[in-house]
């Protein structure tokens, strides 16, 4: 019997390709391999190659262990492609720092620089160019400044961590909201204004921040932002404790997700799963 091919399709770069990587092979656990109520499901990942050989090297490195696996998931490489800009502008980073500083609260900021000549890949942050004179000192002891990458996932499962200032990228989200910790969306392209809204309005794990959206660089003022950090993280905030509450109930709810026999996770997979078999069989009749 032919097989249903799924494509996907990530952006460039190890987060999202990792993430695809295990849905599809969450999926072929789930029956894509044939279990006699429809046609077997093949995985094709299209890989696109990121712009740096840093990122390259790492994306090469999942995709050469999957492969050896045995898993039955197949890759089709794709030419590399320039990404967003990314990385903080000087005057975006004196506004964090100073909203920061003057929030009262212990931080872990990881910083990173303006993309070099040519490209469009963060660099390592020079903080004395970025950060105003005399900050580091007087946040000695209650912040720490971090200049490369940081591991995100380790940091959220840390018990410290009291609240995540996040792009609202859908894996940033999904970490966070796996390790019960709320959120201060701080969206800059894509689907990320729409991921702040339902965080913010729709599930209330988060508190709001006023980005100033006619702006490329997504600025957000010192004032704003610290607003914002208070709002979330002080003991007497009304907001910050609900949003911290729904943040410990959405813990568990991530956990019951993927629990083992019928968490919803395993029934949208299921019903995913459903969707490409009828459409296969409504094209193959």
């Amino acid at each position: 019997m032919a097989s249903a091919n799924v494509l996907l399709l990530p952006e460039a770069g190890s987060g999202h390709l990792m993430s695809l990587i295990e849905a599809g092979k969450r999926l072929l656990a789930h029956g894509g391999r044939g279990d006699g109520e429809g046609p077997a499901v093949t995985i094709t990942v299209l890989v696109v190659r990121p712009a740096t050989s840093e990122s390259a090297a790492e994306v090469d490195a999942h995709v050469g262990r999957v492969e050896a696996s045995g898993l039955g998931v197949r890759f089709h490489r794709l030419p590399a492609v320039e990404p967003p800009p990314m990385g903080c502008a000087a005057g975006n980073a004196r506004e964090v720092a100073a909203g920061l500083e003057r929030s009262g609260h212990r931080f872990l900021w990881a910083l990173r620089g303006p993309p070099a000549a040519g490209t469009l890949h963060p660099t390592d942050a020079s903080l004395d160019e970025l950060l105003p004179e005399g900050f580091l000192e007087r946040t000695k002891g209650r912040g720490l400044v971090w200049p490369t990458w940081a591991p995100q996932k380790e940091i959220l499962a840390h018990a410290a961590i009291g609240g995540f200032v996040t792009h609202c990228g859908w894996n940033s989200t999904l970490e966070s909201l796996w390790h019960g910790v709320p959120l201060v969306p701080w969206p800059l392209y894509a689907e990320q204004r729409l991921n702040a809204f339902e965080l913010v309005r729709d599930m209330g794990v988060a508190v709001p921040l006023g980005v100033d959206g006619k702006r490329r660089d997504s600025f957000v003022e010192a004032a704003e932002l610290e607003r914002a950090v208070r709002s979330l993280m002080d003991d007497a905030s009304e907001v910050g404790r609900k949003a911290r509450e729904k943040a410990a109930e959405m813990k568990a709810v991530c956990r019951n997700a993927v629990a083992p026999g019928g968490g919803s996770s395993y029934a949208a997979l299921q019903r995913l799963l459903g969707a490409i078999r009828g459409g296969f069989s409504t094209m193959t009749q």
